[in-house]
């Protein structure tokens, strides 16, 4: 098995399943929500509160997290995260993710707050209570949020999805959690953490549909500071939850037997000045993989190209010929051309082509 067909394997086992139209309960509507006057969910209209006045987070939430999924660290600099954990992340991409969680049918931990590009993470039900939230996620995992007053436990025993306490700051929930195993990746990429991981979350309900989420995160272990990375989440109206279960499928892993590196040996060389005609900003087209348009950043330096999607960080491409190049996190991109250079690419995938548009 090729490299690239080992990429494309890696990509679908994170893929959102294809639901059938006749799936139980996915276009029954909400009942009790405020709508606009063509009857579509109002998602700006004001945020609910509970019964003790606290703003109301219950609902099905989809995660949009299109950076941070893939590069927890893609705002750090240089040196702030340890040489030993940036091997271990180069290692993990060379392998081509076979040791992610979700290949090894385990749970995410972490990873939960900020993952949303992998089948059993991207969407999440929050059910509130005054001394208790809860968390459901698709995989049948699940978190509990304590909000009796109780203090985290100063040496609990490591789990995979931690402990967790909270309380309100205002109109905001935080979220205080510590006790995870050190078995998990806290991104796609395989940045790794320690069991001294301590994780902040503060969630704000901005309106009745919108989902404010910073996630702070501390391990001096492996990092040399505290950092702070936001998403948010889109509240999913007029359907539900459907479960995903992990083991009911065959990874099949042993067969997994290339390296992301065995794209080289296909490399071909291309012209600095075709490279540069590459260079630009383009953006997706509908239909969109997510809830909104991915935007991947193409450079040059030398006669390497490089993308950027969603602010992740540059990889570099390999060429397979002048238009068609492979390393797009185990995508495919090839440019099409158009009247004075190319008007658009296509990133290519294992359920079908997207079209990305020049922008600039």
């Amino acid at each position: 098995m090729t490299a690239s067909a080992l990429a494309i394997l890696t990509v679908a086992l994170s893929t959102p399943l294809v639901i059938p139209v006749q799936a139980q309960w996915l276009n029954h509507p909400t009942p009790g929500i405020p709508r606009t006057p063509d009857g579509k969910p109002n998602l700006a209209a004001p945020a609910p509160r509970a019964p003790d006045g606290k703003p109301d987070l219950s609902g099905l939430w989809n995660k949009i997290s299109p950076k941070y999924s893939r590069n927890i660290a893609a705002d750090l600099k240089p040196g702030e995260i340890q040489p030993g954990a940036e091997a271990l992340v180069r290692k993990r991409k060379e392998d081509l993710g076979k040791d992610y969680m979700n290949v090894l049918c385990v749970p995410l931990g972490p990873g939960y707050s900020t993952d949303a590009d992998s089948t059993g993470a991207e969407m999440m039900k929050i059910v509130q209570t005054p001394s208790l939230i809860l968390i459901l996620n698709p995989d049948l995992t699940y978190r509990q949020i304590f909000m009796d007053g109780r203090a985290l436990e100063t040496a609990p025993n490591p789990s995979w999805m931690g402990y967790s306490v909270g309380h309100w700051d205002g109109d905001t929930l935080v979220v205080e959690s510590f006790g995870f195993n050190d078995r998990t990746w806290l991104d796609h990429d395989g940045h790794p953490h320690t069991e001294a991981l301590r994780m902040t979350e503060r969630y704000r309900r901005r309106d009745f549909g919108n989902l404010e989420l910073d996630v702070t995160l501390s391990d001096p272990a492996v990092y040399t500071r505290p950092w702070t990375v936001s998403v948010r989440a889109e509240l999913a109206a007029d359907t539900e939850l459907l479960e995903w279960v992990c083991n009911e499928k065959s990874s099949e892993v042993e067969h997994w037997i290339g390296k992301a590196s065995d794209e080289k040996k296909s490399e071909v060389k291309v012209a600095p000045e075709i490279l540069a005609k590459y260079v630009g900003t383009y953006e997706e087209q509908p239909r969109l993989w997510r809830l909104v348009p991915r935007v991947v950043e193409i450079t040059v330096s030398g006669s390497t190209l490089f993308a950027d999607m969603d602010g992740r960080g540059k990889t570099p491409l390999v060429a397979q010929s002048e238009t068609s190049f492979s390393g797009l996190y185990g995508l495919g991109v090839e440019f099409l051309k158009g009247n004075g250079g190319p008007a658009e690419l296509l990133v290519k995938h294992v359920s079908g082509d997207y079209r990305f548009e020049r922008k600039k």
